[in-house]
């Protein structure tokens, strides 16, 4: 099997070395060939990694069979983020391999916890979602107006006047403060 290492410390000052010296002895004891080690040296919140989007491209084009990484804590910070980049790889017939949680979707036990991590992941989003829709209808009954502010009455009179003195919508735009959308919805 093909396999690429993900490595990622949260500052420059730290190394990825380690990780990544523990993972090539996994991938030799389990007859796999490192074929790319992608790193970054940035916080895990951060989803705009070059390594990460890197690691992505790869998957794209199937370059790899499975993904190994020292933690999931290493992939992603926020459990969204790192239920979609799963869903992304599993989606592609990547496996991967998470060292710390002993997670190896290459093995039948491996998928079976990959599995229930999904549920309990799409439990957690369900979750969310009906915090959020008791959230709005708490706040709609309290008479809260929701949505994008409205445009006031004086500014739309002022868009319409400014406008029929052949003004452009980004002039308009830039004189009113409201954006340029704004201005073609008004008029």
């Amino acid at each position: 099997m093909k396999a690429v290492i993900y490595a990622r410390v949260s500052t420059s000052d730290q190394t990825t070395e380690n990780q990544t010296l523990e993972l090539k002895k996994v991938a030799e004891r389990n007859g796999w060939t490192v074929e790319h080690v992608y790193e970054d040296q940035i916080s895990g919140a951060t989803q705009t990694r070059v390594g990460l989007r890197m690691l992505g491209e790869g998957a794209i084009r199937k370059d790899f069979d499975v993904i190994l990484v020292w933690d999931v804590s290493r992939l992603s910070r926020s459990l969204k983020h790192l239920v979609t980049l799963l869903d992304d790889f599993h989606a592609k017939g990547i496996n991967l391999y998470f060292h710390q949680q002993g997670i190896d979707t290459t093995t039948p036990s491996g998928k079976m916890m990959f599995q229930m991590c999904g549920v309990f992941a799409e439990f957690e989003r369900s979750m969310i979602q009906e915090r959020v829709k008791a959230g709005i209808e708490r706040a709609r009954a309290q008479g809260k107006t929701l949505g994008r502010p409205k445009v006031p009455p004086i500014t739309i009179r002022k868009i319409k006047a400014l406008r029929a003195t052949g003004l452009s919508m980004q002039a308009v735009s830039k004189k009113t403060g409201v954006s340029v959308g704004k201005v073609h919805a008004v008029l």
